[in-house]
């Protein structure tokens, strides 16, 4: 019995003058060839696709990634539960005074409550407070559509949700040159939360920046908090985003007057807070 043989089939694209019949271009290639090199271009074009969309604005065009405006939205309605949490608080703190000059007991100062002074028992702890804030933590982090602390996915700064550090006005706006960071105006003894989930990394008290606390954050990011009277951590706690972590102080300069030294760190490069936070 004859063995028959089977020859590679090999073939070839040619570009011919319909006129003249002139062959002005021509491609010889295999199947093997043809088949390597329609593999090489869907993958190719599969990986260009992925970094375009993961390292490009174009991602925020997908349904559901958190935008600016899904960012901005989240804080205006944290603010308004925050709004709404401190009212209920006034009004327990109105029932249990009623209460007690009722019964003849010594009312709840409500300015220890506000200004944080040193000798009442009616100051909140801090695991109190971060007590008070899970509920707000919690209906925030419902609210993602990514899961992304389940799924351990570290977003860039422009897609992070920020608490504001403090509520307050802008005295001193950032300048990436000369004045990088921004100083927010507010009344001594007022809390100041932290921005995002972290982990204190350093404390410290200076004479003309009083106590300092700085937070490292997920994405590369640190935040760092000065002018302090009093701190709320130590070096190596954690502590979740809008937790307290320091008590605003004074500040002895009547033309400054008391304000927040804030600083926003992200990839070791100072960014301004105006852009991410509204104050």
């Amino acid at each position: 019995m004859e063995r028959k043989e089977h020859k590679a089939r090999n073939f070839r694209l040619s570009m011919v003058d319909a006129s003249s019949h002139e062959r002005l271009w021509s491609l010889r290639f295999s199947q093997t060839t043809m088949i390597v090199a329609i593999t090489s271009a869907v993958v190719i074009f599969i990986v260009g696709l992925f970094c375009i969309i993961a390292y490009t604005p174009i991602r925020t065009f997908i349904p559901g990634y958190p935008d600016a405006y899904s960012r901005r939205q989240a804080i205006q309605n944290a603010q308004r539960i925050d709004s709404l949490e401190t009212r209920i608080i006034q009004w327990q703190l109105y029932s249990e005074n009623l209460r007690r000059i009722v019964t003849g007991q010594e009312p709840i100062r409500m300015d220890s409550l506000i200004l944080g002074s040193k000798g009442s028992s009616a100051l909140p702890s801090a695991k109190y407070l971060e007590l008070r804030d899970s509920l707000l933590r919690a209906d925030v982090s419902a609210q993602e559509q990514f899961g992304v602390s389940s799924q351990g996915r570290i977003l860039p700064i422009e897609a992070q949700t920020f608490f504001p550090p403090i509520k307050g006005v802008i005295s001193n706006a950032f300048d990436a040159t000369v004045h990088p960071w921004t100083d927010i105006t507010a009344p001594a003894g007022t809390m100041v939360m932290s921005v995002l989930d972290g982990t204190v990394i350093s404390t410290g008290w200076d004479q003309d920046k009083g106590y300092s606390i700085i937070l490292q954050h997920k994405g590369d990011i640190i935040s760092i908090y000065r002018n302090n009277q009093k701190l709320l951590h130590r070096v190596g706690d954690n502590v979740k985003a809008g937790t307290p972590v320091a008590l605003l102080a004074s500040s002895p300069s009547l033309t400054k007057g008391d304000h927040l030294h804030f600083e926003l760190w992200y990839n070791g490069r100072p960014a301004d807070p105006a852009e991410y936070i509204s104050f």
